[in-house]
């Protein structure tokens, strides 16, 4: 799973980085340390214009789908398992044509022992950030007039994978992180995703996760940089 993230990159440096067109407003600020149903700001593609424009927006870190009556959910929706996406009804219609990817510095999870949980940091082996696959839903509010600007709530989720090699002594899950090469394809309206384009997209991203790297870290309270630095001489 993936349930805290870390996001030190400011919006005209991912901006630069994915070649956004629109950037939109109130973008987040950097942030070491994201918490669920939190703003983090996600690439997609608009298919109202033609060509669809990419744009850089907002979004609420746990997907609330177009046919919810209210924002809260008694299941969570910040991550969405990559085996069974297409098919569930929370997920299918952004599966379909509302794909985005999330920008991330990278993620901690925490190793489970007994009763003793560990934290750890893991990101890109060059530091580079990582663009998750995530999927996003435009939800509008019953309970909103028509005239109140926050009647339309944006909101993603990230896609999870089962995890492989050093990381699955970590945790069994893990983002789907896509290369450079799949962004487009991921992004693109116009392609209708199902369970086979998102099982391409998990395989694809294999190699990028074997590439991830990790150290342990101390408790992850309050919010800055030190929060990512490793502890001395740990090791797994």
């Amino acid at each position: 799973m993936c349930g805290r993230l870390v996001i030190t990159d400011s919006a005209p440096d991912l901006a630069a980085m994915f070649d956004i067109e629109h950037e939109g407003e109130n973008l987040p600020e950097p942030s070491w340390n994201i918490r669920p149903t939190e703003q983090i700001p996600i690439v997609l593609e608009s298919a109202k214009t033609d060509p669809a424009v990419r744009r850089l927006e907002s979004a609420r870190w746990s997907l609330i789908p177009s046919f919810a009556t209210e924002s809260t959910s008694k299941f969570p929706a910040f991550n969405a398992r990559a085996e069974t996406a297409a098919e569930k009804p929370t997920f299918t219609m952004s599966v379909r044509s509302r794909r985005a990817l999330v920008p991330a510095t990278g993620y901690f999870e925490w190793h489970t022992e007994g009763t003793v949980k560990t934290p750890y940091f893991i990101q890109s082996d060059d530091g580079l950030p990582l663009a998750l696959a995530g999927l996003y839903s435009w939800w509008k509010n019953p309970a909103a007039v028509d005239s109140d600007p926050a009647r339309w709530v944006l909101s993603a989720t990230i896609l999870t994978t089962s995890a492989q090699g050093p990381l699955a002594q970590i945790h069994d899950r893990t983002p789907v992180a896509l290369p450079e090469e799949w962004w487009d394809h991921w992004l693109d309206p116009a392609t209708e995703g199902d369970q086979s384009l998102v099982d391409a997209a998990v395989a694809a991203s294999r190699i990028v996760v074997e590439s991830f790297n990790f150290h342990e870290v101390g408790r992850v309270t309050g919010n800055g940089p030190e929060l990512i630095e490793p502890i001395t001489n740990a090791s797994m």
